[in-house]
């Protein structure tokens, strides 16, 4: 199976995961998934591969989800509850680095196996996360900004598509920017750092526009009262 064939299919897979989470807890079900999210997705960033021949990190579709999850936030409860899970995002990366910081001082007994792979992925984790941090703040606050923008000051756009696409694009391109500067720059030569940053956009892009049918069901089951709230 090529990368690309995976790439389709872990999309697929991230987008139907969503609105399993939503469909069985609701709200909290969307923060338990940007939990999952930005915790899964700066392991994977650590990881380059080739897609339909440029090199790409993996991890763009999973975090790209987590603009998914404010949108159907945003149009289903509004800003405050879209807030709370950047917030839930945030705090649960700052969680997973120090435990993870912590787990690697342990001395490893001779039996340990696992030491090295560790070390290997978490050790250079708080760059990584320092530039994930910074750059899922900004994004997600724009997002949540520039959504409630279109929706609510520019009622000419107000197709729920238009927003979706036009607040996400915008706010993946500042988050691709500024992270691929504070993680990646002076880690490779120049020519992979520019194709990482602006392939990363371009399949984050590709991941907004195809997460829009998904945004229309989970209004959908919104306003059908399909969704089993766990805190009402």
């Amino acid at each position: 199976m090529t990368n690309e064939v995976l790439w389709f299919l872990l999309m697929l897979v991230n987008f139907g995961g969503i609105l399993l989470f939503y469909r069985l807890m609701g709200k909290t079900g969307l923060y338990i998934w940007t939990a999952i999210a930005t915790i899964i997705a700066n392991i994977q960033v650590l990881k380059t591969v080739e897609l339909f021949g440029f090199v790409a990190t993996l991890g763009n579709i999973v975090y790209g989800t987590t603009f998914l999850v404010t949108d159907i936030l945003s149009e289903n409860y509004g800003k405050k509850d879209a807030r709370k899970a950047v917030y839930v995002g945030f705090w649960s990366l700052i969680v997973m680095t120090v435990m993870m910081q912590l787990a690697l001082y342990f001395k490893p007994d001779q039996s340990d196996f696992a030491q090295g792979a560790l070390e290997t992925i978490f050790s250079i984790m708080p760059r990584i996360v320092i530039a994930s941090l910074t750059a899922y703040w900004l994004s997600q606050l724009h997002d949540i900004w520039a959504y409630h923008l279109w929706k609510n000051k520019l009622p000419q756009l107000k197709f729920l598509w238009v927003r979706n696409n036009l607040s996400t694009m915008v706010s993946q391109f500042i988050d691709s920017f500024v992270f691929c500067f504070i993680a990646f720059w002076g880690v490779y030569e120049l020519n992979v750092f520019w194709s990482i940053l602006w392939t990363t956009y371009f399949f984050k892009w590709i991941v907004a526009a195809a997460d829009t049918p998904f945004l229309y069901f989970a209004k959908y089951l919104h306003d059908k009262n399909k969704i089993n709230e766990l805190v009402k």
